[in-house]
């Protein structure tokens, strides 16, 4: 019977952490266990979660998240359901390679032969948005995301929102009517505003607008939702089928977004997908981080009918130095084309990791974290 014998973790740029874990077969697995700007907590918690695997049969994977879940007293998080998610993707990387299936072909098979992906334009300060978008049409794509704001107060200047007005206004005008524009709130907005945001975008038909208040005040979603007909996105910030249970019950969100770095791993949000299909919600995974993450969800995208859109770092503003290629053996297995991305087909995860690359990489390591942000006063601002 096949055991664990080993945890390998290597912190590599841009802003990634990546987990091999090893077996006595030789067969091994790939996982991102990671929050971005806390690789190093998050390396912590799979080390003190990785003694009780020695030895263990990889293969029992819902048992490993129960006891990984349950077997402490205090649970949730990002940090914690992070470490499980990036062990989690492991384990089924190792059970696919020893059974030669995808991922996918264990939770039900395929749903579909692709799925479409959308492209990040601008930055943390969106500007030259339409000349981005502009290009990332030419070069196929028919969805682009971007940030609507920069910081943002409780009660701001109308100029804020007419310049945010103005800059949808000229991607949608350089791209037609029919490309879709996802709009990124990125919790940077207090309810008062993105009430007034959410109406004043809406002629320009947006494909979504997501997190236009923080995770922590959802109940405004209940409000925001009286302001637009635009369907509403959030959940990179909620962790597990619990955290999701009110969010879809309350009914005011119309895609969620978990992440399957985040949320609990590739089983986890599958189960959080078929939640949301009963509330006849749609899933649009979350994921600007690296190779394993997006193939992990592109899993899930395989057999999750309700799956509409995956979110994917290529050239994303936070991959300088380091791009979702570089620590891949065979780059062209995230084959782009007319807007869609293939499911990979190899067995696992479907990629082959440069563990070379990688360890190169991780003697450079990062200490990457995300600005802070103030208002004009000098208070505190959402980044």
């Amino acid at each position: 019977m096949t055991r664990i014998t080993g945890f390998q973790l290597y912190k590599v740029a841009p802003r990634w952490l990546f987990l091999k874990i090893e077996t006595d077969e030789g067969i091994s697995g790939w996982g991102e266990p990671i929050v971005e700007g806390k690789a190093n907590t998050v390396e912590a918690c799979v080390n003190e979660l990785k003694f009780y695997f020695l030895g263990k049969d990889p293969r029992r994977i819902e048992d490993h998240w129960q006891v990984m879940y349950r077997g402490g007293f205090y649970r949730g998080g990002p940090v914690f359901m992070s470490a499980i998610s990036g062990i989690e993707q492991a384990l089924w990387d190792i059970k696919g390679k020893l059974y030669n299936l995808p991922v996918y072909e264990m939770l039900g098979g395929k749903a579909r032969e692709k799925i479409r992906v959308y492209s990040w334009i601008g930055g943390d300060r969106p500007s030259d948005v339409a000349a981005e978008a502009k290009i990332k049409s030419e070069q196929g794509f028919t969805a682009v995301k971007m940030n609507a704001t920069e910081e943002m107060d409780y009660i701001d200047s109308f100029s804020k929102v007419e310049e945010a007005i103005n800059r949808i206004g000229a991607v949608r005008d350089a791209v037609g009517k029919d490309f879709g524009i996802g709009i990124d709130f990125h919790g940077r907005v207090h309810k008062s505003m993105a009430k007034i945001l959410a109406k004043e975008l809406e002629p320009y038909r947006p494909m979504f607008i997501e997190e236009p208040v923080l995770p922590e005040n959802n109940e405004a979603l209940r409000e925001i939702a009286r302001y637009t007909t635009v369907p509403i996105a959030t959940g990179e910030r909620q962790y597990t089928r619990w955290g999701f249970k009110q969010l879809l019950a309350d009914g005011y969100v119309d895609i969620i977004q978990p992440d399957l770095s985040h949320a609990g791993g590739i089983l986890e949000c599958k189960k959080i997908a078929a939640m949301a299909e009963a509330y006849d919600v749609s899933v649009a995974p979350h994921c600007p981080l690296g190779p394993i993450a997006l193939a992990s969800s592109l899993q899930l995208d395989a057999c999750t009918p309700n799956a509409i859109i995956q979110e994917q770092s290529l050239g994303i503003h936070y991959n300088a130095g380091s791009d979702l290629l570089d620590y891949l053996v065979d780059p062209s297995v995230f084959k782009y084309d007319d807007g869609f991305v293939e499911i990979p087909e190899g067995p696992g995860l479907g990629i082959e990791v440069c563990e070379e690359s990688v360890k190169e990489a991780a003697e450079r390591g990062h200490e990457w974290r995300n600005p802070v942000w103030r208002n004009a006063d000098g208070s505190v601002a959402e980044w």
